[in-house]
């Protein structure tokens, strides 16, 4: 577990270690210190330096590699053989007991680790075991021509030197073995075997304490620490794999190229158990919120939930894109830097982008609405599906979906009808003409009554006389229904209307009809007979006239829509 821990932090300094520059140092002496031909031999810094003597090693190329080492100029053939011949000896020692820093570690700083308590010339890479004798692999750094570049120091040869001749170790392959990539087979097979191994093994540990926690908890979905379980093991089980495999591989006796190639790519495999722990667990934990958000009826609080979980799997995913970019020796930090400048670039080309952004965050911190709310958006009427980070989806009441982009959403005025805490009961009751006082006072009274008798109706609702029209007396209503569901209030909103129907229907009060009724007084009746008879419809105008006056003196004649009064 110390180990993973170091293995993180020294991911996370070296992802954040800006460029060693000192204080008042002119910008322009590095650029002209800096050769204008690289070094082709990449020894520029300890990590790139490493990576070069590995390559090196696994060509058993040892001419090449004696290049790395902080050797005078071979001038004769003694002197090049001499140096063969302690880089053999090199690789036989780390082969043998030998362990190098991986990868991720190693300073990719041309100036190396000035945090250490070495000379800043110097750096610690490695160690080799010889007997009960350590060796550490220092660097120096020196001039090579017009490059500054590290080597293995003299020091260290000399060390291993010495510690070989009282011990000897085997410098030359066995003519038997398979060698693949700079290493031999079994080599690789070895390794890898482990690393399956110990990862099989924790895995089906894994899986087998997740099943028996499923078995005793009552209710797993809603417990969370079981869904933490369930989201943890497969990664976190991966991440220990890695750490025993790197504890165990610097013990084996394989090849220091096997070795060092798959513990460099530990590193990723590190990288990916993390990012992998992260994004499980953030599902883990989002879904138990909106489980209990939903419970409560606080859905307001799921877009926010939804829009953090989206925004926290966006950093997981740039986290290890750049730890891996790292671990591949990609500079990343320039890259980084540059993004502040392009950012500025992308978003005045991406405004519409950034307003939706912006206006994602203005929905979601001024909650004008929540996932599974009745809204009105201008022409656009139906529920919220999903608040996102770019735009809202809202499902009509055709079943359709409509895309709003939430800069304009924000800027729009919306209608919240799952926001009302009641509904409105207002209907215009219109009772006939044909009756009387008495019966217009009763069927208002019949009305309030109705209304006091809801037990779901808001305290001051009224039924009053409200006006008189040219059709009928009209009683107004005021008053709510106390509920928030809307499919309640339509129940409670029909019985109301059926209950008031009924009731004024017992009393014999009748209800007004959508017609017009005209009263003509004896001499106007005249005149339109006069008239009719002019143009031969007189005995039409008796025949209504009988139907609809009473036999009474000096009747008013009446005219309904049903029977147009005759043309004067």
């Amino acid at each position: 577990m110390r180990l993973l821990v170091s293995l993180s932090l020294a991911l996370l300094l070296g992802l954040t270690q800006p460029p060693a520059f000192a204080a008042g140092q002119d910008a322009e002496a590095p650029a002209a210190a800096e050769p204008a031909v690289p070094d082709p031999l990449k020894r520029e810094t300890p990590r790139s330096m490493v990576s070069g003597l590995l390559g090196a090693l696994g060509q058993s190329d040892y001419d090449r590699t004696a290049l790395y080492f902080d050797l005078p100029p071979a001038t004769s053939s003694r002197q090049r053989t001499n140096a063969v011949e302690q880089a053999r000896a090199f690789h036989a020692v780390l082969d043998d007991g030998g362990t190098l820093d991986t990868f991720i570690t190693l300073s990719n700083d041309p100036n190396g680790k000035v945090s250490d308590d070495l000379p800043v010339d110097q750096e610690r890479v490695g160690e080799i075991a010889i007997q009960d004798k350590k060796i550490p692999v220092l660097l120096t750094k020196g001039q090579d021509g017009e490059h500054q570049v590290w080597r293995v120091s003299r020091e260290t040869l000399t060390q291993i030197t010495a510690a070989t001749k009282r011990a000897p170790v085997v410098t030359e392959p066995a003519a038997d073995q398979v060698v693949v990539a700079g290493a031999p087979l079994k080599d690789w097979a070895l390794l890898l075997g482990l690393g399956v191994l110990v990862f099989g093994g924790l895995w089906m540990l894994s899986a087998l304490i997740v099943f028996c926690m499923r078995k005793l908890v009552p209710d797993p979905e809603a417990n969370g620490l079981y869904r933490f379980f369930e989201a943890a093991l497969p990664p976190v089980s991966l991440l220990i794999a890695v750490g025993v495999f790197y504890n165990w591989a610097e013990q084996l006796p394989v090849s220091i190229v096997a070795r060092q190639t798959l513990l460099r790519y530990t590193g990723i495999v590190s990288v990916i158990a993390l990012v992998w722990f992260g994004l499980r667990l953030v599902d883990a934990i989002s879904e138990l919120a909106i489980a209990r958000m939903q419970r409560s009826q606080r859905r307001q609080v799921i877009s926010v939930i939804t829009l953090a979980r989206r925004a926290a799997k966006v950093i997981l995913l740039a986290f290890s894109c750049i730890a891996i970019l790292s671990t591949f020796g990609i500079d990343v930090t320039t890259g980084i830097a540059a993004l502040g400048i392009g950012g500025i670039a992308l978003a005045l080309g991406a405004q519409k982008t950034v307003e939706n952004l912006v206006g994602s965050v203005t929905v979601i911190a001024d909650r004008p609405m929540q996932v599974g709310d009745f809204i009105k958006v201008g022409d656009v009427v139906g529920t919220v599906e999903d608040v996102g980070i770019r735009s809202t989806r809202i499902r009509t009441n055709e079943r359709t979906v409509v895309t709003i982009p939430n800069g304009d959403l924000s800027a729009r005025q919306i209608e919240n009808y799952a926001a009302r805490d009641r509904f409105l009961f207002n209907p215009v009751i219109a009772i006939a003409y044909g009756n009387s006082s008495a019966k217009l006072k009763e069927a208002i009274s019949i009305v309030q009554q109705v209304l006091a008798e809801e037990k779901n109706m808001a305290e001051g609702h009224r039924a009053r006389l409200g006006s008189i029209s040219e059709r009928a007396f009209n009683i107004e209503v005021f008053s709510h229904i106390d509920v928030h569901e809307f499919d309640t209030q339509v129940i409670i909103r029909e019985k109301l209307l059926l209950t008031i129907f009924e009731r004024l229907e017992a009393a014999d009060i009748s209800l007004a009809f959508p017609t017009q009724t005209i009263v003509f007084s004896p001499s106007q009746l005249e005149a339109v007979r006069g008239g009719s008879a002019a143009n031969g419809d007189a005995a039409d105008v008796d025949e209504t006239a009988k139907a609809v006056t009473p036999a009474l003196p000096a009747p008013p004649v009446v005219w309904t829509d049903a029977t147009p009064p005759p043309r004067t």
